[in-house]
């Protein structure tokens, strides 16, 4: 009985992130279903996003646009949006990929996808059913599918604790970032993508499988909070390996340290590399 109970529930959740991206052409993705990391990753070091004044994105506003041969309408201003609804969730197939103003989409960070807020937008996502609070910044198009108002990142949804249940009965709320930084509130942000900012890197290992090169992403961001840990791809000869590299190393980093923390992972003789 509990074997089928946890089969249903399975399946609940990955029927809950499969939902959303504006792109149709699933040809553009390495798999076919959305998932979860196959390794249940710690997130709880990861801070809300910070609300901050900036303009409309150049991509990902175009109103109106159409999916699925249905119209949708961006709306003019997110001020005083406040809405109840259905929340899912979307991971691991989307990692890494485009969001629709142009982003890379990281399931780690808290980010969200919405139909009609412009883009960006700052919202509160409160979880219903336990008050769970997060911040969340929307930079993506969807969900389109069901009657869904928001589609969380991985990390988001699971601090609301809505990954086991796969969706989960939300109230988004939009922030007005002047409003919010009138206030004093304070949130610790974090660290940028570096994929493109040059500089000198620790490299942990070169993978042939991506799986195996997120695991040891995932794994590594809970202990360097203050650095980005990235995955950059390179292809010769027709042959892509995953480099999992640590920085752009700061002046005030210690590699000693740092090398020292890797190592201790089982990570053997990571190496300095420098980009580009």
């Amino acid at each position: 009985m509990l074997q089928k109970i946890g089969l249903v529930l399975l399946a609940i959740a990955l029927v809950g992130c499969s939902s959303t991206s504006t792109t149709t052409n699933s040809g553009r993705y390495s798999m076919r279903h959305d998932k979860a990391p196959d390794r249940p990753v710690d997130v709880s070091h990861v801070k809300d996003a910070v609300p901050k004044v900036e303009p409309k994105s150049r991509g990902g506003n175009k109103s109106p646009y159409t999916v699925f041969g249905k119209q949708y309408w961006v709306m003019n201003s997110s001020l005083g949006y406040n809405e109840t609804g259905t929340a899912s969730w979307y991971g691991k197939k989307f990692h890494g990929h485009k969001t629709s103003n142009g982003e890379i989409y990281d399931m780690y960070k808290m980010s969200a996808a919405h139909k009609s807020l412009p883009i960006p937008t700052y919202l509160k996502v409160t979880n219903l059913a336990n008050n769970r609070q997060v911040i969340v910044r929307v930079n993506d198009r969807g969900p389109f599918h069901g009657n869904r108002i928001i589609d969380l990142s991985y990390a988001a949804a699971s601090k609301l604790d809505i990954l086991k249940y796969g969706t989960g009965n939300v109230r988004l709320e939009a922030i007005d970032p002047r409003a919010w930084q009138r206030s004093g509130a304070v949130v610790a942000a974090t660290p940028e993508p570096a994929a493109n900012i040059a500089g000198r890197y620790l490299q942990v290992g070169a993978y042939s499988n991506r799986d195996s090169a997120e695991y040891v992403e995932s794994r590594l961001r809970p202990l360097l909070p203050e650095l980005a840990v990235l995955i950059r791809p390179t292809t010769t000869n027709n042959r892509t390996l995953y480099r999992v590299q640590i920085g752009p190393l700061k002046s005030d980093t210690s590699l000693t340290d740092l090398t020292q923390k890797v190592e201790q992972m089982g990570h053997k003789n990571p190496r300095l590399v420098d980009f580009p």
